[in-house]
């Protein structure tokens, strides 16, 4: 009889337990679903270069990267993003690739959400405006999507160069093509006549942080103070003592912030979208409000 009594009250321990993990874990998926992939950190990093000219002392730059437009991030969110970064009134505004998402939609599908991304992105009142793009626009189509883009008046660096000017003053802005899925040339985004020109500091766009590591093998890389990426989505999902479940090649070395490699700094972005599920745990989307120093 004892025995049927503890027969009894450890199965209905066990059930309790059971109900109460999938009770967790459905509160928990419901969380990032809904609540926490739609909550948008601001982060306001500082950053000191030495060679910056006086004039761009203060230069306000606002990054967003890895939107996924339909893949799982609704066009309201991309508006209340852009919204936010109209409302910090930045100097420039430096997209880092992602605008769509390769393999959630037939190609025919996907090259008219990358005009509706472009449509929404056009609202942004910051007139310097640019773009590289990431693996999954190239995937999708490198041409329609930078055509979309340009339409909205962005500047796509897709291995090329252009230079931000303050009076007699400027400062080199470089992007390549994505380093996964396109071909990313350096000697052309980053020639020899632009580079280690005395107050004139380079600043480089690429979708893969990890790709920092080839850069800093060229040539040119000596010549880049700063670079920007997103692509990492800062691991999306961050479990406490574990970390991210999952990081993208070449992105699993340098997967969110500030790092200072040689004299090159980069930051790299958390990105607005998600990928795989639409989850976020302990990484929040991220707009990048970066105030730039001289010294």
């Amino acid at each position: 009889m004892a025995s049927l009594r503890f027969s009894s009250a450890f199965s209905l321990t066990r059930r309790r337990f059971l109900t109460a993990g999938i009770a967790s874990a459905a509160g928990l998926a419901l969380y990032s679903g809904e609540i926490a992939r739609h909550v948008i950190e601001i982060t306001r990093p500082e950053i000191r270069l030495p060679n910056l000219p006086q004039a761009f002392d203060g230069f306000h730059i606002a990054q967003l990267s890895d939107i996924h437009l339909v893949g799982f991030t609704e066009p309201f969110f991309l508006r209340e993003a852009v919204d936010r970064i109209n409302r910090l009134r930045p100097d420039a505004v430096f997209l880092t690739g992602d605008f769509v998402t390769h393999e959630m939609l037939p190609h025919q599908w996907s090259i008219p959400v990358a005009w509706k991304c472009a449509g929404i992105l056009g609202d942004l009142e910051c007139t310097q405006r640019y773009a590289v793009l990431g693996n999954h626009d190239v995937a999708v189509s490198a041409s329609a999507v930078a055509e979309a883009l340009a339409a909205s008046k962005i500047t796509v660096l897709r291995n090329s160069f252009v230079a931000l000017e303050r009076g007699p003053s400027r400062i080199w802005l470089a992007g390549v093509d994505d380093p996964l899925e396109g071909h990313p040339n350096i000697d052309l985004a980053i020639p020899e006549f632009i580079r280690n020109r005395a107050g004139e500091p380079i600043f480089f766009l690429c979708h893969a942080p990890d790709f920092a590591d080839s850069l800093l093998k060229h040539p040119a890389g000596s010549a880049v103070q700063l670079m920007l990426s997103g692509h990492t989505h800062g691991g999306q999902v961050r479990l406490p003592f574990v970390g991210p479940l999952n990081l993208p090649y070449l992105g699993k070395k340098y997967v969110e912030g500030i790092f200072q490699l040689e004299g090159l700094q980069l930051y790299v972005n958390r990105g607005i979208g998600t990928v795989g599920v639409p989850f976020r745990l302990n990484c929040p989307p991220e707009i990048t409000s970066m105030i730039l120093r001289r010294g």
